[in-house]
This record gives C-alpha cells, sequence and structure tokens, in this order.
C-alpha cells in the first residue's frame, strides 16, 4: 500500500509492482486538484509532465499486468502487509510544518492497521516526528503497540524530478526503525528495488539526516548566490569564478587536508518541496524536541537569502528597464518558467510565485509561461507568443529546453522594449547584446 501519488508514491509503487513483483494498491484523495490521477493512473497513464524516463512505460507495464491499481478507500490498508506513507508536509511562512495530512493519513492507517503491518513514513518530516507524533497516532487508533504488534520506520527519498526511477533504484538508501526489528523489516523491504547499499539506523538519526542533507545545499546554494552578487559588484562573471574555483582537484591520499571543491550555480531561487522548507523542519525538530536552545544561523540565513533571489531579479529588471528609459511600473515583463526545475512539471515553491508578486507589487504586468506545467494558482500560458508579444523584458527563472533553443532575433522581434534577465546563465552575455538586447544576469558583471 502506497499512500499518496505524487513524485514519490507513483514511481516507489510501481517499482514494487514490477521489480519486486507485489501487489500494490496506491491511495490517493479525490481533491479537486489531484484527484484526476486515479482515472489516469488506473488507466496505465503517467500524469507525471515533463521528461520523466521509464516511468510512462513502467506505469503502463504493472498496470497491464495487474499489480499496481488507485483507489481513494483506506479500507484496502486492512489487507496490507507494507504500508508507506508519501503525503505532503508544507511548511508556513513561518516555517511551522503542516501536519494536516500526515496526521490524518496516520489515523486512517491506524484504523485498518492489521498485526504485523511494517509502516513507511516516507514523508519529509522534522527530527523526532515519527515517534512522538505518528507513532501514538498509529497506536491510539489501532490499539496495537509498535515494535511488538506492528512496525514502524522512517525512510526518506532522494528523489529529483526527472531521475525519479533512476534516485530510487541507483542511490544509497536509509531506513530509520522505531526499533531494530522495524529498522531490519524495512531493510528487507527496500532491498527487492534498490541496488545500492541500505543503511539501517534509528528514526530519529535518519529524520535528522534527511533535512541536514537538503539543508547542506541550501546552505551551498546561498554560498553561490551570495559570491554571484559580489561578482556582479566587483564586475566579475561569477560563472568564471565558479569554474576557476572548481578545479582544485581532491588529493586522495589526503583527502581532508585538501577536499574537493564544488561550488554550486547561483540562480534566481530555489524551489522545490524540500528546500525551502527542510531547513525549517530542522528547526523546528530542535526547538520541538531538543533538550537545549540552538539557534540555526548560517542554516536559516541561507535559507533567508535563496528565498530573496527573486526580488533580486527585480532588481536587475528595473535596472534594465532603466537602462532602455522605461519604468519597471506599467511594463510588461514575461516570465520564462513556472516550474522550479528545468524540464518538468513541478511547480511546489517555484520561485516565479515570488517573482510575479513582486513584480505586481511595483506595479508591473507579469506575464507566466511554461512549456509543461499543466495546473498553477496563477494564470499562465503555454503560448510562448502570447507571453513575449509586446513585452518589456524578459526574466529567465527556469532552465528549460525550450528556452535554450530560443531564437534571439525572434524574440527581439516580438518584444516592445529588448530587455533580458538571465537568472540561469542560458545566454552568452556577448551575443545577446550583439543581437540589440539590454542584458542582465545574475552574477554577470554590472
Amino acid at each position: 500500500m502506497v499512500i499518496g501519488m505524487g513524485y514519490v508514491g507513483i514511481p516507489i509503487a510501481a517499482l514494487f509492482a514490477d521489480v519486486a513483483g507485489f501487489q500494490v494498491v496506491g491511495i490517493q484523495r479525490r481533491s479537486q486538484r489531484s484527484g484526476w490521477k486515479i482515472a489516469w493512473l488506473n488507466a496505465g497513464r503517467n500524469p507525471v509532465g515533463g521528461d520523466e524516463p521509464g516511468l510512462s512505460e513502467l506505469i503502463a507495464r504493472v498496470v497491464k499486468n495487474g499489480t499496481f491499481r488507485v483507489t481513494d478507500d483506506y479500507a484496502a490498508c486492512h489487507d496490507a502487509d507494507v504500508i508507506l506513507i508519501d503525503v505532503q508536509t508544507p511548511t508556513d511562512a513561518a516555517g511551522t510544518p503542516h501536519y494536516e495530512s500526515l496526521i490524518a493519513v496516520s489515523n486512517q492507517v491506524g484504523r485498518y492497521l492489521k498485526p504485523g503491518t511494517l509502516v513507511v513514513i516516507e514523508s519529509t518530516v522534522a527530527p523526532g516526528t515519527t515517534t512522538r507524533i505518528v507513532k501514538p497516532l498509529l497506536e491510539d487508533a489501532s490499539g496495537f503497540v509498535a515494535g511488538r504488534d506492528f512496525y514502524l520506520a522512517f525512510s526518506y527519498e532522494r528523489v529529483m524530478v526527472g531521475r525519479l526511477i533512476k534516485n530510487i533504484v541507483h542511490l544509497p538508501r536509509i531506513v530509520g526503525g522505531v526499533d531494530e526489528e522495524s529498522a531490519r523489516r524495512g531493510v528487507e523491504l527496500y532491498s527487492h528495488i534498490v541496488q545500492e547499499k541500505i543503511y539501517p539506523t534509528d528514526s530519529l538519526t535518519a529524520e535528522t539526516a534527511k533535512v541536514v542533507e537538503n539543508a547542506y545545499r541550501d546552505v551551498n546554494i546561498a554560498f553561490a548566490n551570495e559570491v554571484a552578487l559580489i561578482c556582479e559588484s566587483l564586475g566579475v562573471d561569477a560563472f568564471a569564478v565558479r569554474e576557476l574555483v572548481n578545479t582544485l582537484p581532491n588529493d586522495p591520499l589526503h583527502p581532508a587536508s585538501n577536499p574537493v571543491r564544488n561550488m554550486h550555480f547561483p540562480g534566481a531561487g530555489v524551489g522545490g518541496h524540500c528546500l525551502p522548507k527542510d531547513s525549517w523542519l530542522l528547526k523546528y525538530g530542535v526547538d520541538t524536541f531538543g533538550t537545549f536552545t540552538v539557534d540555526p544561523q548560517v542554516i536559516l540565513s541561507s535559507r533567508a537569502l535563496n528565498r530573496w533571489m527573486p526580488l533580486h531579479i527585480v532588481e536587475l529588471l528595473d535596472e534594465g528597464l532603466r537602462d532602455a528609459g522605461r519604468n519597471l511600473a506599467s511594463s510588461k515583463v514575461a516570465i520564462l518558467g513556472v516550474a522550479f526545475l528545468e524540464n518538468s512539471d513541478d511547480t511546489r515553491n517555484t520561485p516565479s510565485q515570488d517573482l510575479y508578486a513582486h513584480l505586481q507589487e511595483r506595479g508591473a504586468q507579469p506575464v507566466l509561461h511554461d512549456p509543461y506545467v499543466r495546473d498553477f494558482e496563477l494564470p499562465f500560458t503555454a503560448d510562448i507568443t502570447e507571453a513575449v508579444d509586446g513585452a518589456d523584458a524578459v526574466a529567465l527563472v527556469t532552465l528549460h529546453r525550450a528556452y535554450r533553443e530560443l531564437s534571439l532575433e525572434s524574440l527581439k522581434r516580438l518584444m516592445r522594449t529588448p530587455v533580458l534577465v538571465d537568472g540561469r546563465n542560458a545566454f552568452d552575455k556577448a551575443t545577446c547584446e550583439a543581437a540589440g538586447f539590454i542584458y542582465k544576469g545574475v552574477g554577470k558583471p554590472r
């Protein structure tokens, strides 16, 4: 049983139905936004947009073979030997996690839980959540005791849109049990589909590792963004600096004294389900369940800088339009990219949403464009001509393949004012200026 048919639940369910040959039932809520997935998946269709290698074929195969189906009825949990929970655990503006879905699902699972079942939380949660929140809910609803009557573990995913199947199968897996037997059973379960090493541990350590893993990446991106701002001020190209920094090789004989450099890419902002919230989940866990107060200044300052980057795009737009003799207020700005990740339809916490709001606040007329996205809470278009026609500026936020292939000449003919703000280092500054554009870019000399 896999609860939650999203970017994690769908591929993990299909892999267990295919590689392991299990009979897998997916549960999806019939919400207005996502209920349509039930019919699609039961018809063998892939609801995940963008480039997702192998997923469409995998879903079609397991549905045809009769090893995978989807329902909204939690009563199906009564027959499950294993239940995976893959629901969203968002945070609000203050960084507080919203566990409504996790709590509701835990109560439902507890109602139908049978003895001996293994329950695995795959949703990212604050450290301490499995034992302090989920475990009591399951025990109260079922009347069973975790570790004796049923088994409970936390095992986090490392998926990335565009590499869903590859990452599940070919990356190491961490399984944290509430006791040793729960961890052992979790390792045995994932060994059916994971081809890399599986590391057993306790649930608290696994939960902490997950959010630290993503906070680490967020901090590294913030470092790159701060360097980009420094380079803009100094008049040097941050991407050339990055390339030189990353030439430092690692000495395998002395890795601690000369560790390899891996400066990340700066850009228009950080999106996705994990990075914008996992630093807050880490803080929430230590604030709620820690034994003394810790102020994670580096982690939260990095999060603030990455959240601010769409405002920097507004600064660059304002500067470019002033260079062209126009004001940002009343200017039409085409925002290229609604999805947060290139060649995908994933809009979760996309920086384009903040950019859109900031531009509206400044009196501009933003228009969103994306070739992959099906549904979004703000108006957008899939027609690039509609988005760019008469625009005073274009802001590239997401590096979709289609944007790499744009003709600068065609773009300029459509626009009223040829201002191009490059948030992903997609275009060459000299080439753009030779084509008649006023070019501004994150990390580029100003």
